[in-house]
């Protein structure tokens, strides 16, 4: 046998055990309060930016590609660098992971905002909902906050634990790094706007691409561990498949119209942004969520996201035969530093 197989299956398993380091880091952490790197990111393409900037896709095409481009080739030396260095191949994807990963901090904020609405205090709610979504909190009653926290801890199960884990899985860390860079632009200029309506676009169709897979499995898994919410796996799915595509975007409407069916309620309906109303299809077929279903939402994602994160560990280390054959990755693609939490204004 040659000596490069034993080394590509060692480079897997070292990936593997960072993925599952970096899980556990979140876990335990959420994410790091000083010095995130995905704000360093955020600095380095509000840079790109300014030097690229125009009123124009084409010039938005090439803001995506080097602000993207730029930490996926720093992603890919460093992937290759560590092949046979198995203990600090593990470092790195650990701490790549821990830094892409937001469902620790996700669930506080949605325990948050539950607690505040279970002691009363709208205006502890209203003050707390911007730290998960871009909706504008003052005029929302109870109801309208439960919707929007449940909504949101649905799309960002995705965007902030599965998602990430798939491409960790399928391109270790240059999978991880190319995801959280797409994902935190299309926060950043991706939403619809008289400065990015042209500029943003590539940056969002990227991120819809990206996510195209993880939202769908989102989906998947929130039936699959819908009876931990009290919540029916074949329900679950017919109000997925029924109501999933309604949603004006091609992923949140997956996430949303499964969360929506596990947990036995109704999503969807006007969203009130600062300076500007949207109205969404209705998801599911229930009351509208109090506060109690944040909870139970919140239990939904952990669930999620920790069978996530258990089928990621399995791909990374080997599972099918062909993946053993390949050593370097195919490459695909909430505030800055909080981005895994934002709803990005398109909600």
């Amino acid at each position: 046998m040659t000596r490069g197989r034993p080394d590509r299956r060692a480079a897997r398993r070292a990936d593997a055990l960072g993925l599952l380091a970096g899980v556990a880091l979140d876990a335990a952490f959420g994410d790091p309060r000083r010095l995130h790197p995905v704000a360093g990111f955020g600095n380095f393409a509000q840079v790109v930016e300014r030097y690229t900037y125009a009123d124009s896709r084409r010039a938005g095409a090439v803001f995506t590609a080097l602000a993207v481009g730029v930490p996926v080739a720093a992603a890919v030396l460093a992937h290759r660098a560590t092949r046979h260095r198995p203990v600090l191949r593990t470092a790195l994807t650990a701490a790549g992971t821990w830094a892409v990963l937001g469902g620790r901090s996700l669930r506080r904020e949605g325990g948050i905002l539950a607690g505040a609405l279970e002691r009363g205090d709208l205006a502890a709610a209203r003050t707390r909902l911007p730290h998960l979504c871009g909706r504008d909190p003052s005029a929302l009653d109870e109801a309208g906050l439960a919707r929007a926290t449940v909504e949101s801890i649905a799309e960002n199960s995705s965007d902030a634990e599965v998602a990430p884990l798939v491409w960790g899985a399928l391109a270790g860390l240059p999978g991880l790094v190319g995801y959280r860079a797409t994902n935190t632009l299309d926060a950043m200029v991706g939403h619809r706007s008289p400065r990015y309506a042209r500029f943003g676009t590539a940056s969002a169709r990227l991120d819809d691409a990206a996510n195209l897979l993880p939202s769908r499995l989102t989906a998947v898994l929130a039936a699959a561990t819908s009876p931990l919410v009290a919540g029916s796996p074949r329900r679950t799915a017919r109000i997925w498949r029924r109501d999933g595509d309604a949603h004006p975007s091609p992923n949140s409407g997956q996430c949303e119209s499964a969360f929506a069916g596990a947990l036995g309620v109704r999503l969807g309906g006007e969203n009130v942004y600062f300076g500007r109303s949207e109205t969404r299809p209705e998801l599911g077929d229930g009351p509208r969520p109090r506060a109690r279903d944040i909870r139970r939402a919140s239990t939904l994602s952990a669930a999620v996201g920790l069978t996530a994160a258990a089928l990621a560990i399995w791909v990374r280390k080997g599972a099918f035969p062909g993946s053993r054959r390949r050593d370097e990755p195919r490459l695909g693609a909430h505030s800055v530093a909080e981005g895994h939490l934002l709803d990005r204004g398109r909600r």
